[in-house]
């Protein structure tokens, strides 16, 4: 499977699970700072229907670095019914989250489907394949800047064929790893090895 097949899938287990959620989960907290599950949600789809001029209005209302925050705004007061009609309608990602590929949309899906997932303590297991592609786009991930955390350390996934970097190692689930890798608190006490306290001390300090 190409990486926007990967994407497309992704979405739709991601809209699979959210439609066995209570509505009181819709409003429980997620791992991004001051997002509720809604929120999250409707970051995931908030650029898909944006073109090249909406993309430049968007980022100038935010001043770039809210820019994420406007697209949620825009969907403050649509329901959980709503918001899942407009995830499964863009299962296929377009817009900006079509972008390189299908690259964007895939690690941005999974990293917050794990984000809503793992505050409500509802584990998955992600399909490796899905799993490892995005693990090997993520340490040079730009918007991420995964190297703020992981700089000097070497990332070995025990469940699976992944391995990056030189240094002390860091070693847990793949999962772990990658939200570590994109400066998610609370994660740190699933890895081990000589290099964990490093990693954990500056993620608790970010």
């Amino acid at each position: 499977m190409n990486d926007m097949d990967l994407a497309q899938a992704e979405r739709t287990d991601l809209a699979d699970f959210l439609e066995g959620l209570a509505d009181g989960q819709w409003d429980a907290p997620s791992l991004c700072a001051q997002w509720r599950v809604r929120d999250v949600v409707a970051h995931v789809v908030s650029y898909d229907d944006l073109g090249a001029m909406g993309l430049l209005r968007r980022f100038a209302k935010g001043r770039v670095v809210h820019a994420n925050q406007v697209g949620v705004d825009a969907m403050k007061d649509a329901t959980a019914a709503e918001l899942l009609a407009n995830l499964r309608a863009h299962a296929r990602p377009s817009g900006l989250a079509a972008g390189l590929g299908g690259k964007i949309g895939l690690a941005d899906g999974m990293i917050h489907h794990q984000d809503i997932r793992r505050p409500l303590g509802m584990k998955r297991q992600i399909p490796e394949e899905r799993l490892l592609r995005v693990l090997a786009m993520t340490p040079g991930n730009p918007r991420l800047a995964p190297w703020r955390w992981i700089r000097g350390l070497r990332l070995v996934a025990i469940d699976m064929d992944f391995a990056h970097g030189k240094g002390p190692e860091v070693a847990g689930p793949g999962e772990a790893l990658l939200m570590a890798m994109t400066g998610r608190r609370g994660i740190t006490a699933e890895l081990a090895g000589p290099g964990q306290p490093i990693l954990a001390g500056r993620l608790e300090r970010r």
